[in-house]
Parts: structure tokens; sequence; C-alpha cells
């Protein structure tokens, strides 16, 4: 089992800044495919990015290129979100997901993803 606990969402105005992160604890972190996903209201949880279990790759969502960055400390066992230039469309409950093993050609289904956190609020104000 992994458990993993989001922090650092908040309110923002548009084009500001705000760093996301997620604590792992249970299993070694280092091997694991580490992602983010968010939900906005009535909408379906959707793929932000993600990182290997190393931090040599990251991938990340077409609407979130150049503006969020993912980064991983596996001495300290985090993920971190780095979202510049955020946008009132940004606006969700935030998820950190942990893999064993991830297929890139899958990686943006919510289903192939076997541990979640519980979520962060983040709230960008136009």
């Amino acid at each position: 089992q992994v458990q993993l606990v989001e922090s650092g969402g908040g309110l923002v105005q548009a084009g500001g800044s705000l760093r996301l992160s997620c604590a792992a604890s249970g299993r070694t972190f280092s091997d694991y495919v580490m992602s983010w996903f968010r939900q906005a209201p009535e909408k379906e949880r959707e793929f932000v990015g993600a990182i290997s279990s190393r931090g040599s790759y990251t991938y990340y969502a077409d609407s979130v290129k150049g503006r969020f960055t993912i980064s991983r400390d596996n001495a300290k066992n985090t993920v971190s979100l780095q979202m510049n230039s955020l946008k009132a469309e940004d606006t969700a409950v935030y998820y950190c997901a942990a893999s064993g093993y991830i297929n890139t050609a899958t990686m943006r289904r919510t289903d192939v993803w076997d541990y979640w956190g519980q979520g962060t609020q983040v709230t960008v104000s136009s």
C-alpha cells in the first residue's frame, strides 16, 4: 500500500503561481511513477502530468504544457506540481496518483493508477 497526501492548494489570482506537494508513505517511493490529475466541478477527472520513477521523464497535458512543472524528490518521498500563469480554467481539485508501472499510451486514464490521494482544492479567481 502507498498512502498519498496532497497539500498546497488555495486561492490565487489569475496569472499567479501555486506549488502543490504530495507526500508518499508506505512503500519504496522511487519504485513508483507519479502523476497529477485534476477534477473540476461536474467534469471528469483529467490527466495533468506524470513523472517517471527516477524523475528522468515528464509528461504533460497540452493544456498545462509550458505552465506547469512536475518534479520529485525521492529522498524526501515527495512529488511537486509547480503551477505558473494560472488561469480560471485551472480551478479544480488536484490529485496525485501512483503506479508501479505505466504505459505512456494509457497514462492519461484514471483506471491505470493504483493509489490516489484525497485531493487539494485550487481556485483561480479571474
